[in-house]
Protein backbone atom coordinates (compact mmCIF):
# COMPACT_ATOMS: atom_id res chain seq x y z
CA UNK A 1 0.00 0.00 0.00
CA UNK A 2 3.02 2.30 0.91
CA UNK A 3 4.27 1.51 -2.79
CA UNK A 4 0.93 2.63 -4.49
CA UNK A 5 0.59 5.71 -2.12
CA UNK A 6 4.03 6.93 -2.73
CA UNK A 7 3.93 6.75 -6.47
CA UNK A 8 0.22 8.08 -7.18
CA UNK A 9 1.62 11.56 -4.62
CA UNK A 10 5.07 11.44 -5.19
CA UNK A 11 5.76 11.25 -1.34
CA UNK A 12 9.54 10.79 -1.81
CA UNK A 13 9.72 13.85 -4.12
CA UNK A 14 8.34 15.81 -1.86
CA UNK A 15 9.98 14.48 1.26
CA UNK A 16 7.36 13.39 3.45
CA UNK A 17 5.42 10.44 4.48
CA UNK A 18 2.28 8.55 5.04
CA UNK A 19 2.64 9.22 9.03
CA UNK A 20 3.08 13.04 7.94
CA UNK A 21 0.17 13.58 5.56
CA UNK A 22 -2.29 11.60 7.47
CA UNK A 23 -1.68 13.56 10.28
CA UNK A 24 -1.79 17.17 8.09
CA UNK A 25 -4.84 15.73 6.94
CA UNK A 26 -6.21 15.34 10.26
CA UNK A 27 -4.85 18.81 11.59
CA UNK A 28 -7.04 20.72 8.77
CA UNK A 29 -9.70 18.62 9.41
CA UNK A 30 -10.68 19.76 12.57
CA UNK A 31 -9.15 23.62 11.88
CA UNK A 32 -11.73 23.87 9.83
CA UNK A 33 -14.77 21.46 10.94
CA UNK A 34 -15.93 25.06 12.26
CA UNK A 35 -17.59 24.87 8.81
CA UNK A 36 -20.39 21.64 9.11
CA UNK A 37 -21.21 24.20 11.94
CA UNK A 38 -21.48 27.57 10.76
CA UNK A 39 -22.63 27.56 7.30
CA UNK A 40 -26.06 26.00 8.53
CA UNK A 41 -26.19 28.87 10.65
CA UNK A 42 -25.41 31.20 7.88
CA UNK A 43 -27.16 29.65 5.43
CA UNK A 44 -30.02 27.75 7.14
CA UNK A 45 -31.57 30.44 9.56
CA UNK A 46 -32.43 33.09 6.42
CA UNK A 47 -35.74 32.70 4.51
CA UNK A 48 -35.80 33.54 0.85
CA UNK A 49 -37.31 36.17 -0.65
CA UNK A 50 -40.15 33.93 -0.63
CA UNK A 51 -40.51 33.55 2.77
CA UNK A 52 -39.13 29.81 2.81
CA UNK A 53 -36.00 28.09 4.18
CA UNK A 54 -33.61 26.47 2.64
CA UNK A 55 -35.03 22.99 1.67
CA UNK A 56 -38.57 24.62 1.32
CA UNK A 57 -39.77 24.48 4.73
CA UNK A 58 -41.28 27.38 6.39
CA UNK A 59 -38.55 26.60 9.68
CA UNK A 60 -34.92 25.92 9.62
CA UNK A 61 -33.38 23.00 8.87
CA UNK A 62 -30.21 22.87 10.46
CA UNK A 63 -29.14 19.27 10.49
CA UNK A 64 -30.04 18.70 6.64
CA UNK A 65 -27.70 21.73 5.88
CA UNK A 66 -25.03 20.66 7.91
CA UNK A 67 -25.03 16.90 6.16
CA UNK A 68 -25.09 18.01 2.83
CA UNK A 69 -21.89 20.72 3.66
CA UNK A 70 -19.63 17.69 5.36
CA UNK A 71 -20.77 16.13 1.87
CA UNK A 72 -20.03 18.36 -1.06
CA UNK A 73 -16.85 19.29 1.27
CA UNK A 74 -16.14 15.58 1.54
CA UNK A 75 -15.69 14.57 -2.26
CA UNK A 76 -14.41 17.63 -3.61
CA UNK A 77 -11.61 17.95 -0.66
CA UNK A 78 -10.70 14.34 -1.71
CA UNK A 79 -10.93 15.09 -5.74
CA UNK A 80 -8.15 17.75 -5.13
CA UNK A 81 -6.32 15.59 -3.73
CA UNK A 82 -6.46 12.94 -6.13
CA UNK A 83 -6.73 14.91 -9.37
CA UNK A 84 -3.88 18.13 -8.05
CA UNK A 85 -2.11 16.37 -5.46
CA UNK A 86 -1.96 19.38 -3.55
CA UNK A 87 -2.65 19.67 -0.05
CA UNK A 88 -5.88 21.71 -0.03
CA UNK A 89 -9.18 21.16 1.62
CA UNK A 90 -12.46 22.90 0.00
CA UNK A 91 -15.53 23.61 1.43
CA UNK A 92 -18.66 26.27 1.78
CA UNK A 93 -16.70 29.98 1.81
CA UNK A 94 -17.28 31.95 4.04
CA UNK A 95 -18.23 35.84 3.32
CA UNK A 96 -19.52 33.88 -0.06
CA UNK A 97 -22.03 32.23 1.97
CA UNK A 98 -23.08 35.38 3.43
CA UNK A 99 -23.35 37.43 0.84
CA UNK A 100 -25.80 34.55 -1.22
CA UNK A 101 -28.08 34.40 2.02
CA UNK A 102 -28.42 38.36 2.64
CA UNK A 103 -27.45 39.47 -1.00
CA UNK A 104 -29.10 37.21 -3.16
CA UNK A 105 -32.01 35.02 -1.77
CA UNK A 106 -32.92 37.36 0.61
CA UNK A 107 -33.93 39.62 -2.48
CA UNK A 108 -37.55 39.86 -2.91
CA UNK A 109 -39.06 37.00 -4.98
CA UNK A 110 -35.95 34.66 -5.22
CA UNK A 111 -35.61 31.77 -3.44
CA UNK A 112 -32.75 29.67 -2.51
CA UNK A 113 -33.13 27.01 -5.85
CA UNK A 114 -32.90 30.73 -7.61
CA UNK A 115 -30.01 31.40 -5.66
CA UNK A 116 -28.56 27.94 -6.02
CA UNK A 117 -28.87 28.55 -9.79
CA UNK A 118 -26.54 31.76 -9.95
CA UNK A 119 -23.99 29.95 -7.63
CA UNK A 120 -23.63 26.86 -10.46
CA UNK A 121 -23.77 29.84 -12.95
CA UNK A 122 -20.58 31.51 -11.18
CA UNK A 123 -18.63 28.13 -10.59
CA UNK A 124 -19.41 26.95 -14.32
CA UNK A 125 -17.97 30.46 -15.53
CA UNK A 126 -14.90 29.58 -13.61
CA UNK A 127 -14.30 26.78 -15.15
CA UNK A 128 -14.59 27.83 -18.43
CA UNK A 129 -12.17 30.22 -17.92
CA UNK A 130 -9.90 27.67 -16.28
CA UNK A 131 -10.32 25.45 -19.05
CA UNK A 132 -9.49 28.31 -21.57
CA UNK A 133 -6.15 29.37 -19.95
CA UNK A 134 -7.36 32.90 -18.87
CA UNK A 135 -7.31 31.85 -15.08
CA UNK A 136 -3.72 30.85 -14.93
CA UNK A 137 -2.30 33.14 -17.22
CA UNK A 138 -3.74 35.65 -14.66
CA UNK A 139 -2.01 33.92 -12.17
CA UNK A 140 0.99 34.08 -14.14
CA UNK A 141 1.27 37.44 -14.84
CA UNK A 142 0.70 38.33 -11.51
CA UNK A 143 4.15 40.18 -10.24
CA UNK A 144 6.60 37.69 -7.79
CA UNK A 145 6.62 40.01 -4.33
CA UNK A 146 2.58 40.94 -4.59
CA UNK A 147 2.33 37.11 -4.07
CA UNK A 148 4.24 37.11 -1.29
CA UNK A 149 1.88 40.30 0.29
CA UNK A 150 -1.14 37.65 -0.55
CA UNK A 151 0.38 35.27 1.70
CA UNK A 152 1.25 37.41 4.50
CA UNK A 153 -1.75 39.10 4.39
CA UNK A 154 -4.04 35.76 4.78
CA UNK A 155 -1.45 34.77 7.11
CA UNK A 156 -2.58 37.76 9.27
CA UNK A 157 -6.21 37.47 8.56
CA UNK A 158 -6.44 34.12 9.45
CA UNK A 159 -4.60 35.13 12.83
CA UNK A 160 -6.80 37.56 13.15
CA UNK A 161 -9.78 35.06 12.53
CA UNK A 162 -8.11 33.00 15.23
CA UNK A 163 -8.21 35.86 17.56
CA UNK A 164 -11.70 36.97 17.34
CA UNK A 165 -12.86 33.53 17.43
CA UNK A 166 -11.49 32.97 20.19
CA UNK A 167 -12.89 36.02 22.02
CA UNK A 168 -9.58 37.61 22.42
CA UNK A 169 -10.21 40.18 20.05
CA UNK A 170 -14.15 41.48 20.57
CA UNK A 171 -15.80 44.46 19.44
CA UNK A 172 -16.32 46.58 22.37
CA UNK A 173 -20.05 47.18 23.81
CA UNK A 174 -19.32 51.24 23.12
CA UNK A 175 -16.86 53.63 23.47
CA UNK A 176 -14.50 55.51 20.25
CA UNK A 177 -12.25 52.14 19.41
CA UNK A 178 -13.54 49.01 17.00
CA UNK A 179 -12.46 46.35 18.75
CA UNK A 180 -10.91 45.42 22.02
CA UNK A 181 -9.13 42.96 23.96
CA UNK A 182 -11.39 40.15 25.68
CA UNK A 183 -14.18 41.90 27.76
CA UNK A 184 -13.94 45.38 28.62
CA UNK A 185 -10.15 45.06 27.95
CA UNK A 186 -9.27 42.19 30.14
CA UNK A 187 -8.94 38.43 29.55
CA UNK A 188 -11.27 36.98 31.73
CA UNK A 189 -13.30 33.49 31.48
CA UNK A 190 -12.78 29.84 31.78
CA UNK A 191 -12.46 29.35 27.81
CA UNK A 192 -9.68 32.43 27.40
CA UNK A 193 -7.40 29.90 29.46
CA UNK A 194 -8.22 27.25 27.26
CA UNK A 195 -6.99 29.18 24.01
CA UNK A 196 -4.14 31.00 26.11
CA UNK A 197 -2.90 27.60 27.49
CA UNK A 198 -3.30 26.06 23.76
CA UNK A 199 -1.19 28.25 22.26
CA UNK A 200 1.51 28.28 24.49
CA UNK A 201 1.47 24.48 24.34
CA UNK A 202 1.60 24.42 20.79
CA UNK A 203 4.45 27.19 20.85
CA UNK A 204 6.27 25.41 23.41
CA UNK A 205 6.02 22.15 21.57
CA UNK A 206 7.31 23.84 17.94
CA UNK A 207 10.25 24.92 19.72
CA UNK A 208 10.86 21.89 20.83
CA UNK A 209 10.59 20.44 17.31
CA UNK A 210 7.58 18.09 18.47
CA UNK A 211 5.78 16.43 15.43
CA UNK A 212 2.24 16.74 15.28
CA UNK A 213 2.42 19.76 18.17
CA UNK A 214 -0.67 21.38 16.08
CA UNK A 215 -2.75 18.81 16.52
CA UNK A 216 -1.53 17.89 20.16
CA UNK A 217 -2.95 21.29 20.97
CA UNK A 218 -6.16 21.14 19.78
CA UNK A 219 -6.23 17.69 21.29
CA UNK A 220 -5.44 18.85 24.72
CA UNK A 221 -7.41 21.81 24.20
CA UNK A 222 -10.39 20.14 23.69
CA UNK A 223 -10.03 17.60 26.09
CA UNK A 224 -9.16 20.51 28.86
CA UNK A 225 -12.60 22.00 27.76
CA UNK A 226 -14.47 19.22 28.02
CA UNK A 227 -13.16 18.76 31.74
CA UNK A 228 -13.73 22.36 32.73
CA UNK A 229 -17.00 22.79 31.28
CA UNK A 230 -18.39 19.29 33.45
CA UNK A 231 -16.76 20.30 36.61
CA UNK A 232 -17.82 24.29 36.52
CA UNK A 233 -21.01 24.04 34.18
CA UNK A 234 -19.59 27.41 31.92
CA UNK A 235 -22.33 27.10 29.40
CA UNK A 236 -22.39 28.78 25.93
CA UNK A 237 -21.77 32.76 25.39
CA UNK A 238 -24.98 32.78 23.43
CA UNK A 239 -28.23 32.05 23.56
CA UNK A 240 -30.80 30.47 21.38
CA UNK A 241 -31.80 33.10 19.40
CA UNK A 242 -27.54 34.07 19.05
CA UNK A 243 -27.80 37.41 21.47
CA UNK A 244 -24.73 37.34 23.91
CA UNK A 245 -26.19 36.61 27.23
CA UNK A 246 -22.39 34.98 28.84
CA UNK A 247 -19.27 37.23 27.24
CA UNK A 248 -17.02 34.17 29.33
CA UNK A 249 -19.01 31.22 27.86
CA UNK A 250 -17.71 28.98 25.15
CA UNK A 251 -18.14 30.19 20.91
CA UNK A 252 -19.52 28.31 18.89
CA UNK A 253 -20.12 24.75 20.70
CA UNK A 254 -20.12 23.53 24.41
CA UNK A 255 -17.63 21.42 24.96
CA UNK A 256 -19.37 18.14 26.30
CA UNK A 257 -19.32 14.14 25.58
CA UNK A 258 -22.19 13.66 23.66
CA UNK A 259 -25.26 11.43 24.29
CA UNK A 260 -25.54 10.47 20.66
CA UNK A 261 -22.11 9.85 18.64
CA UNK A 262 -23.90 8.77 15.42
CA UNK A 263 -26.54 10.31 12.78
CA UNK A 264 -28.39 9.29 9.95
CA UNK A 265 -27.43 12.30 7.69
CA UNK A 266 -30.74 13.80 5.56
CA UNK A 267 -28.91 14.72 1.93
CA UNK A 268 -32.20 16.26 0.81
CA UNK A 269 -30.90 19.35 -0.15
CA UNK A 270 -28.90 17.88 -3.00
CA UNK A 271 -30.12 19.43 -6.75
CA UNK A 272 -32.15 22.14 -5.02
CA UNK A 273 -31.02 24.75 -7.69
CA UNK A 274 -32.54 26.79 -10.32
CA UNK A 275 -30.32 27.60 -13.03
CA UNK A 276 -32.15 30.31 -14.58
CA UNK A 277 -34.67 30.86 -11.86
CA UNK A 278 -33.43 34.12 -11.06
CA UNK A 279 -33.02 35.83 -14.19
CA UNK A 280 -36.87 35.83 -14.21
CA UNK A 281 -37.22 36.98 -10.95
CA UNK A 282 -35.00 40.02 -10.48
CA UNK A 283 -33.84 40.87 -14.18
CA UNK A 284 -30.74 39.62 -16.47
CA UNK A 285 -28.79 43.08 -15.46
CA UNK A 286 -29.36 42.47 -11.76
CA UNK A 287 -28.53 38.57 -11.78
CA UNK A 288 -25.42 39.36 -14.24
CA UNK A 289 -24.25 41.28 -11.35
CA UNK A 290 -24.75 39.01 -8.57
CA UNK A 291 -22.87 36.76 -11.00
CA UNK A 292 -20.19 38.64 -11.66
CA UNK A 293 -19.87 39.90 -7.76
CA UNK A 294 -19.93 36.08 -6.90
CA UNK A 295 -17.31 34.84 -9.52
CA UNK A 296 -14.77 38.17 -8.46
CA UNK A 297 -15.04 37.09 -4.96
CA UNK A 298 -13.99 33.55 -5.64
CA UNK A 299 -11.61 33.98 -8.33
CA UNK A 300 -9.11 35.54 -6.46
CA UNK A 301 -9.89 34.23 -2.97
CA UNK A 302 -8.34 30.92 -4.42
CA UNK A 303 -5.55 31.91 -6.06
CA UNK A 304 -4.46 33.17 -2.93
CA UNK A 305 -4.92 30.33 -0.86
CA UNK A 306 -3.22 28.47 -3.17
CA UNK A 307 0.21 30.64 -2.95
CA UNK A 308 -0.08 30.73 1.08
CA UNK A 309 -0.60 27.06 1.22
CA UNK A 310 2.28 26.23 -1.55
CA UNK A 311 4.44 28.88 -0.05
CA UNK A 312 4.41 27.22 3.69
CA UNK A 313 4.62 23.91 1.95
CA UNK A 314 7.60 24.72 -0.14
CA UNK A 315 6.00 24.30 -2.98
CA UNK A 316 6.26 26.92 -5.41
CA UNK A 317 8.61 27.55 -8.34
CA UNK A 318 11.25 30.33 -8.53
CA UNK A 319 8.07 32.59 -9.84
CA UNK A 320 5.98 31.60 -6.75
CA UNK A 321 3.55 29.31 -9.03
CA UNK A 322 2.58 25.96 -7.20
CA UNK A 323 2.73 22.70 -9.22
CA UNK A 324 -0.03 21.33 -11.13
CA UNK A 325 -1.90 25.28 -11.20
CA UNK A 326 -4.42 23.98 -13.85
CA UNK A 327 -5.52 21.02 -11.98
CA UNK A 328 -6.32 22.75 -8.39
CA UNK A 329 -7.74 25.44 -10.32
CA UNK A 330 -10.26 23.20 -12.39
CA UNK A 331 -11.09 21.07 -9.16
CA UNK A 332 -12.06 24.53 -7.31
CA UNK A 333 -13.97 25.78 -9.98
CA UNK A 334 -15.78 22.16 -9.89
CA UNK A 335 -16.10 22.83 -6.31
CA UNK A 336 -17.52 26.18 -6.72
CA UNK A 337 -20.80 24.71 -8.97
CA UNK A 338 -20.62 21.17 -7.10
CA UNK A 339 -21.41 23.83 -3.93
CA UNK A 340 -24.78 25.40 -5.71
CA UNK A 341 -25.76 22.18 -6.80
CA UNK A 342 -25.68 20.83 -3.59
CA UNK A 343 -27.85 23.81 -1.95
CA UNK A 344 -25.07 24.74 0.71
CA UNK A 345 -23.44 27.83 -1.82
CA UNK A 346 -20.16 28.02 -3.37
CA UNK A 347 -17.01 25.49 -2.27
CA UNK A 348 -13.90 27.24 -2.23
CA UNK A 349 -10.29 26.58 -1.03
CA UNK A 350 -9.66 26.77 2.66
CA UNK A 351 -6.88 28.94 4.28
CA UNK A 352 -7.03 26.73 6.98
CA UNK A 353 -5.58 23.83 5.04
CA UNK A 354 -2.24 25.96 5.84
CA UNK A 355 -2.97 24.58 9.84
CA UNK A 356 -2.08 21.01 7.73
CA UNK A 357 0.97 21.84 6.09
CA UNK A 358 2.17 23.67 9.34
CA UNK A 359 2.26 20.04 10.09
CA UNK A 360 4.20 18.48 7.66
CA UNK A 361 1.35 18.15 4.44
CA UNK A 362 2.84 18.29 1.03
CA UNK A 363 0.85 15.99 -1.20
CA UNK A 364 -2.85 15.96 -1.62
CA UNK A 365 -3.19 12.66 0.27
CA UNK A 366 -3.20 14.56 3.60
CA UNK A 367 -6.50 16.25 1.57
CA UNK A 368 -7.77 12.25 0.74
CA UNK A 369 -7.47 12.33 4.62
CA UNK A 370 -9.68 15.48 5.37
CA UNK A 371 -11.78 14.28 2.90
CA UNK A 372 -12.72 11.08 4.36
CA UNK A 373 -12.86 13.02 7.78
CA UNK A 374 -15.57 15.11 6.14
CA UNK A 375 -17.46 12.48 4.82
CA UNK A 376 -17.24 10.96 8.32
CA UNK A 377 -18.89 13.63 9.85
CA UNK A 378 -22.28 13.72 7.63
CA UNK A 379 -22.88 10.52 10.33
CA UNK A 380 -20.49 11.82 13.20
CA UNK A 381 -21.68 15.12 13.79
CA UNK A 382 -22.23 14.89 17.34
CA UNK A 383 -18.24 14.49 17.74
CA UNK A 384 -17.69 17.40 15.74
CA UNK A 385 -19.58 19.62 18.05
CA UNK A 386 -17.12 18.75 20.95
CA UNK A 387 -14.29 20.96 19.74
CA UNK A 388 -15.49 24.46 20.91
CA UNK A 389 -13.56 27.48 19.26
CA UNK A 390 -10.89 28.19 21.94
CA UNK A 391 -9.48 24.71 21.71
CA UNK A 392 -9.38 25.28 17.51
CA UNK A 393 -8.31 28.68 17.07
CA UNK A 394 -4.69 28.71 18.67
CA UNK A 395 -3.83 26.73 15.15
CA UNK A 396 -5.12 29.74 13.60
CA UNK A 397 -2.90 32.08 15.34
CA UNK A 398 -0.20 29.86 15.22
CA UNK A 399 -0.18 29.03 10.89
CA UNK A 400 -0.45 33.05 11.16
CA UNK A 401 3.08 33.26 12.23
CA UNK A 402 4.53 30.81 10.13
CA UNK A 403 3.35 32.58 7.20
CA UNK A 404 4.26 36.28 8.59
CA UNK A 405 7.63 35.24 7.68
CA UNK A 406 7.59 35.88 4.41
CA UNK A 407 7.13 39.39 4.78
CA UNK A 408 11.04 39.46 4.31
CA UNK A 409 11.30 38.47 0.58
CA UNK A 410 9.09 41.80 -0.01
CA UNK A 411 11.57 45.11 -1.28
CA UNK A 412 10.09 47.34 1.30
CA UNK A 413 12.69 50.05 0.02
CA UNK A 414 11.13 50.12 -3.60
CA UNK A 415 7.97 52.27 -2.85
CA UNK A 416 6.19 51.10 -6.06
CA UNK A 417 6.03 47.35 -4.48
CA UNK A 418 6.37 48.21 -1.19
CA UNK A 419 2.97 50.25 -1.21
CA UNK A 420 0.48 47.97 -3.10
CA UNK A 421 2.27 44.75 -0.80
CA UNK A 422 1.24 47.09 2.32
CA UNK A 423 -2.22 47.66 1.05
CA UNK A 424 -2.79 44.29 0.21
CA UNK A 425 -1.40 43.08 3.96
CA UNK A 426 -3.56 45.32 5.96
CA UNK A 427 -6.68 45.31 4.24
CA UNK A 428 -7.28 41.48 4.64
CA UNK A 429 -7.94 41.52 8.44
CA UNK A 430 -8.51 45.07 8.02
CA UNK A 431 -11.62 44.45 6.00
CA UNK A 432 -12.15 41.06 7.01
CA UNK A 433 -12.39 40.19 3.38
CA UNK A 434 -8.95 38.35 1.24
CA UNK A 435 -10.44 39.88 -2.28
CA UNK A 436 -10.18 43.58 -0.80
CA UNK A 437 -7.17 43.29 0.16
CA UNK A 438 -5.91 41.64 -3.21
CA UNK A 439 -7.71 44.25 -5.16
CA UNK A 440 -6.55 47.09 -3.35
CA UNK A 441 -2.59 45.74 -3.95
CA UNK A 442 -3.52 45.48 -7.86
CA UNK A 443 -4.96 48.75 -8.50
CA UNK A 444 -2.35 50.67 -6.75
CA UNK A 445 0.28 48.79 -8.74
CA UNK A 446 -1.23 49.39 -12.07
CA UNK A 447 -1.33 53.34 -11.10
CA UNK A 448 1.99 53.44 -9.57
CA UNK A 449 3.78 51.77 -12.58
CA UNK A 450 1.72 54.10 -14.91
CA UNK A 451 2.88 56.95 -12.68
CA UNK A 452 6.39 56.03 -13.30
CA UNK A 453 5.82 55.86 -17.07
CA UNK A 454 6.33 51.58 -16.81
CA UNK A 455 2.67 51.28 -18.24
CA UNK A 456 3.96 49.25 -21.47
CA UNK A 457 6.38 47.05 -19.17
CA UNK A 458 2.70 46.19 -17.05
CA UNK A 459 1.13 42.41 -18.70
CA UNK A 460 -2.11 43.27 -20.50
CA UNK A 461 -3.92 41.41 -17.89
CA UNK A 462 -2.90 43.25 -14.67
CA UNK A 463 -4.67 46.13 -16.90
CA UNK A 464 -7.79 43.62 -16.77
CA UNK A 465 -7.47 42.32 -13.73
CA UNK A 466 -7.07 46.27 -12.31
CA UNK A 467 -10.51 47.16 -14.51
CA UNK A 468 -12.30 44.26 -13.07
CA UNK A 469 -11.42 45.41 -9.14
CA UNK A 470 -12.53 48.70 -10.32
CA UNK A 471 -16.09 47.23 -11.23
CA UNK A 472 -15.69 45.23 -7.94
CA UNK A 473 -15.27 48.44 -5.51
CA UNK A 474 -17.61 50.16 -7.03
CA UNK A 475 -20.33 47.70 -7.33
CA UNK A 476 -23.08 49.26 -5.45
CA UNK A 477 -22.63 52.58 -7.13
CA UNK A 478 -23.26 50.60 -10.43
CA UNK A 479 -26.59 49.00 -9.28
CA UNK A 480 -27.70 52.12 -7.70
CA UNK A 481 -27.06 52.99 -11.46
CA UNK A 482 -28.59 50.22 -13.02
CA UNK A 483 -31.77 50.72 -11.03
CA UNK A 484 -31.23 47.32 -9.21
Amino acid sequence: MNAVLNRWFDLEGRETTVVREVRGGVVTFFTMAYIIVLNPLMIGTVADGTGNFLGGGDSPNIAMVAAATALVAGVMTILMGVVANYPIALATGLGLNAFVAFGVASLPNVTWADAMGLVVMEGLIILLLVLTGFRQAVFHAIPAQLKIAISVGIGLFIAFVGLVDAGIVRKPAGGPVPVEMGVGGFLSGWPTLVFVLGLLAIVVMMVAKVRGAILYGILGSTVLAVVLERIIGIGSQTDASGEVVNPTGWGLNVPAIPTQWVEVPDFGLLGQFNLLGSFSSIGIVGASLLVFTLLLADFFDTMGTMVAVGAEAGLLDEEGNPPRAQRILVVDSLAAAAGGAGAVSSNTSFIESASGVGEGARTGLASVVTGILFLLATFLSPLVSVVPYEAATPALVVVGFLMMQQVTGIEWDRLDIAVPAFLTIVLMPFTYSITAGIGAGFVTYVVLQVAQGRARDLHPLMWIIAAMFLAYFGIDPIRDLAGV
